[in-house]
């Protein structure tokens, strides 16, 4: 899994109970954009990060050059 600051993540619940966390990666501490990430939460909370298989990766897209 590679990210960028700014790609967004998503980690599914694992569990019926558990709400999903979705979160914008600030930082990426691992070669070549792999983890550690270091995700700000949408709640405001912040942690560093190693994906698991609950883990999907919403890349940020470039904006297109204007004309």
């Amino acid at each position: 899994m590679r990210a960028a600051a700014g790609s967004r993540i998503v980690i599914h619940g694992a569990h019926v109970d558990r709400a999903e966390r979705r979160g914008e990666v600030v930082e990426t501490r691992g070669e070549d954009g792999g983890p550690p990430y270091l995700v700000r939460f949408d709640d405001g909370s912040e942690s560093l990060l190693f994906p698991g298989p609950d883990c999907e990766l919403e890349h940020a897209h470039p904006e297109p050059d204007a004309p």
